[in-house]
């Protein structure tokens, strides 16, 4: 079992660590709930070091991922992101992933660079990916075991990195990202996508630097609520807002515009890997949608439950389930005929012998943020 550079940290914490991703990670702290709430209300910091992270560089980096990746990724400029996914050669989805275009001081005269972050799940599959692929004028790296991640979510999150670095958070928006001292440390990346739904920042360092910018983090962050948070409240954090988890809500046999990834599927770029059968499936019309719903009973829908409708006819399946902290009532994803996507349509979730009546609901679930 791989341990992050943070391991010490967790156990000193009293963390429950658990198996995932190859990883020995912190499932949980104090509660879900607890984390999770600290998260929308105040901060809340989490280790996703075991996340990958691939280089892209060369002449024909842009390229590489032009022929990769769904999205266009000539649409970047150095120091923006993109939301993204490897498609398969029938149009299903290798991983879902974030693309960095990374400044041009990085890279040799005529270069171009990008970093690549994919999920920890996938770091060897993907990279595997990227090599097989790769017949362009260029080089993939993978900088995964001396890169650690540290993302910093919630609404105090700018007040309390602000104390430890001289980046000027107000100019990173939205899927933007900066290079800049944290903790003393030079060339650190920060960046602000957010897998929470509640802001704040990714924090990209080396191994051997990454526990004091953790320990100044927890320190600054005590009087404005911060606490530590695992992969439990990031699951319920992502869930509220919609945002697919590969293995659950996507993988390798479901089509980006089934799952809704239709806006980060671009068509008309130029050829990439899968895009004739995702150009035909979109001719066509998909035959099911992933959809969010809310149930009226107390259990929890979980990972491959069945979905009927009024009629008792299976529609579907969930892919994912939770109890919603902040709505207080179980809500889910999942896998339904078209016909039935609708928000507002009724639905039935089996768990057991028991008939879980339930809604479609508009995602993300949590609004107004």
């Amino acid at each position: 079992m791989i341990k992050t550079p943070l391991h010490q940290k967790h156990l000193d914490l009293n963390a429950k660590m658990s198996p995932y991703a190859g990883f020995e990670m912190p499932v949980v702290y104090s509660s879900i709930s607890d984390e999770h709430l600290a998260v929308r209300k105040a901060a809340g910091i989490f280790d996703v070091s075991h996340m990958g992270e691939f280089i892209i560089k060369g002449k024909e980096a842009l390229d590489l991922v032009q022929h990769l990746t769904s999205n266009d990724a000539s649409k970047l400029s150095p120091g923006r992101i993109q939301y993204s996914c490897f498609p398969n050669r029938e149009g299903g989805i290798v991983d879902d992933l974030l693309v960095y275009r990374l400044f041009d001081d990085q890279c040799a005269v005529g270069e171009t660079a990008f970093m690549l972050v994919v999920n920890g799940a996938n770091v060897k599959k993907d990279f595997d990916w990227v090599e097989s692929n790769n017949s362009f004028d260029t080089r993939a790296i993978d900088i995964s075991d001396q890169t650690a991640l540290i993302a910093l979510q919630g609404p105090e999150a700018t007040q309390i990195l602000a104390e430890i670095t001289d980046l000027d958070l107000a100019t990173i928006p939205y899927y933007h990202f900066k290079k800049g001292k944290v903790a003393g440390f030079d060339n650190v990346l920060v960046s602000a996508t957010g897998y929470t739904g509640s802001g704040g920042f990714e924090i990209y360092a080396e191994n051997d630097q990454i526990g004091t910018i953790w320990d100044l983090l927890m320190e600054h962050g005590k009087k404005r609520g911060l606490k530590p948070a695992g992969l439990g409240a990031r699951d319920t954090l992502r869930l509220e807002m919609g945002y697919c988890l590969y293995g659950n809500d996507i993988h390798d046999k479901t089509s980006p515009l089934e799952a809704g990834l239709g806006w980060i599927t671009k068509l008309k770029k130029g050829d990439f890997i899968g895009k004739n059968h995702i150009a035909a499936l979109k001719e066509k019309g998909v035959d099911k949608k992933l959809v969010g719903f809310k149930l009226e009973d107390r259990r929890v829908p979980r990972n491959g439950y069945a979905i009927f409708n009024e009629a008792e006819e299976v529609i579907g399946e969930v892919t994912s389930g939770t109890q919603s902290p902040s709505l207080s009532c179980p809500i889910g994803m999942g896998y339904v005929k078209k016909e039935y996507s609708s928000p507002g349509t009724a639905i039935w979730v089996q768990a057991g012998k028991k008939m879980l009546r339930g809604e479609v609901e508009k995602l993300p679930f949590i609004k107004n943020l």
